[in-house]
């Protein structure tokens, strides 16, 4: 699985339809959706899903009034329960023989590299009842791979190789769930993930699946034998611990985390726990990680609920970095940090008071589509 900060050849977005995923703040959501479009299509394509052709010749009107670069966008005509491609959406991987772990993927016909999608099982972080139409995502996502059609896949089966490049992880008889959101890895060999998503019996993915069982996972399916497990997650997130509100790989060997100074906070105590770990930790090849530290938001609170806002859920994209604000003074530390460490992108702030009443802001709603290398 190639880091983020790669060369794209798209970004997938799904576009907001369900009212009740921002109860009584639905209204100013698409307008949001629009902005995070106009930048991204700057730079890439954007891959847009929409729920049927009515959808989409409203949301061409909407695009045009915000100014879209109308040539950049392909539309997707698919049903979807909600947004967050990050965890509903397969994941892109490419296999060749110069990645960590593609053995495992194969490397046939003199074939450099070529592209894969793993098709995890969704199941709205076993927690939500629609889910069904966000689980049909991944394939037709798959399935539009360019490359994809007569790969050959021979003796790849094993790791659940569908036709055309679609993978499909297996645990005994059952698909396995993974939310792209419970992951993030640096392109080389490591992965970051938490216990308290994975391995925790609360909202529980897949039960009977170990620490060892995962961590297989990732170096057959993701190129990642080195797994940095951190503990807990942050106030507020439904995902019951994703990282990609936690930490955050923006090098080879450097991380991004957040941190929270008010020792009465909830979250004081668990991301001191996770700073630490990450002080003890190592990349893959035995070098002690750079890590950047960044504060949290004040508390976000909406109808007496506390809301997952951190800056760590940010989304790197070709020449662009998107990153959530929340009309907050710690939002200009963040900015800081993030646009010292990509100094060649955009970085470019993105207002989330409203959006985060969903329960995601940027990392959660985008998945990456990486260059396909030939």
């Amino acid at each position: 699985m190639p880091a983020e900060w790669e060369p794209h050849d798209a970004t997938w977005l799904a576009w907001p339809h369900d009212h009740g995923d921002w109860p009584g703040k639905f209204e100013p959501i698409p307008w949001i959706y629009a902005q995070i479009i106009c930048n991204l299509a700057r730079y890439e394509r954007v891959e847009l899903i929409v729920n049927d052709a009515r959808a989409e010749k409203e949301i061409r009107k909407r695009l045009e009034r915000a100014n879209a670069p109308s040539n950049n966008i392909s539309f997707r005509r698919w049903r979807s329960d909600r947004v967050w491609l990050r965890d509903s959406g397969c994941i892109f991987v490419t296999a060749s023989s110069d990645r960590v772990g593609t053995t495992a993927l194969g490397h046939q016909d003199g074939i450099k590299s070529r592209q894969l999608a793993i098709n995890f099982r969704f199941n709205a972080w076993a927690k939500y009842s629609n889910w069904k139409h966000d689980d049909k995502i991944g394939g037709r996502m798959a399935r539009q791979i360019p490359a994809a059609a007569g790969q050959n896949t021979a003796g790849m089966g094993d790791l659940g190789v569908q036709s055309g490049g679609e993978i499909r992880p297996m645990f005994g008889e059952k698909r396995i769930v993974l939310e792209g959101g419970s992951i993030d890895v640096n392109g080389c060999g490591t992965i970051l993930t938490t216990e308290e998503c994975l391995l925790s019996k609360v909202q529980q993915r897949n039960p009977g699946m170990s620490r060892k069982d995962y961590e297989k996972i990732f170096a057959d399916y993701f190129g990642a034998p080195h797994v940095i497990w951190l503990g807990k997650g942050i106030a507020g997130d439904d995902t019951h611990g994703h990282v990609d509100d936690l930490t955050r790989f923006v090098g080879p060997k450097t991380v991004v985390t957040v941190v929270e100074s008010n020792r009465k906070d909830p979250n004081h105590k668990p991301l001191c726990e996770n700073l630490r770990r990450l002080r003890a930790a190592c990349d893959q090849d035995g070098k002690l990680l750079d890590i950047i530290e960044i504060p949290l938001p004040r508390p976000v609170i909406f109808e007496k609920r506390r809301l997952p806002a951190s800056y760590a859920n940010f989304y790197i994209a070709n020449g662009i970095v998107l990153v959530p604000v929340f009309n907050d003074p710690h939002d200009r530390v963040a900015l800081n940090a993030l646009s010292e460490v990509f100094s060649t992108r955009q970085v470019v702030p993105i207002y989330s008071g409203d959006l985060v009443w969903g329960l995601g802001t940027m990392h959660c709603m985008t998945q990456q589509q990486p260059a396909r290398e030939m």
